[in-house]
């Protein structure tokens, strides 16, 4: 069962290495969408869930992983990375910027700290 921890409103963004520029995560989806951080209580994973206010399309889904380099670039503009990309978060507000980094850094220090099991 998956709860939503926050919601914030942004502009889902990722860097385009070829023109150097941040570019909306799909082509043709500028402006806000509903971001949740969503927390799965029976297995103890994070998502977050992107879905544009005008169309209720999802923009993102995406697995929170242990050791995620969350960077908070400027008040209300946040990034991270994975192997294929650079995604960025430009949100409506500092205070709205705020509660998802805040439910953001919960939810890596709860995989930081979350022990697994040794087969014996």
């Amino acid at each position: 069962m998956a709860q939503s921890i926050c919601q914030a409103r942004a502009s889902v963004m990722v860097y385009d290495d070829a023109s150097k520029k941040w570019v909306p995560i799909k082509p043709g989806q500028q402006g806000f969408s509903r971001i949740n951080i969503y927390h799965n209580t029976t297995n103890n994973t994070f998502r977050v869930v992107g879905v544009k206010l005008q169309d209720q399309q999802v923009v993102i889904n995406y697995s929170i992983v242990k050791g995620l380099k969350y960077n908070q670039a400027t008040p209300t503009f946040h990034q991270w990375r994975d192997a294929r990309q650079v995604y960025g978060l430009n949100f409506a507000s500092k205070e709205e910027a705020t509660t998802f980094s805040n439910a953001m850094l919960f939810a890596l220090n709860v995989l930081m700290i979350t022990l697994v099991p040794l087969d014996k």
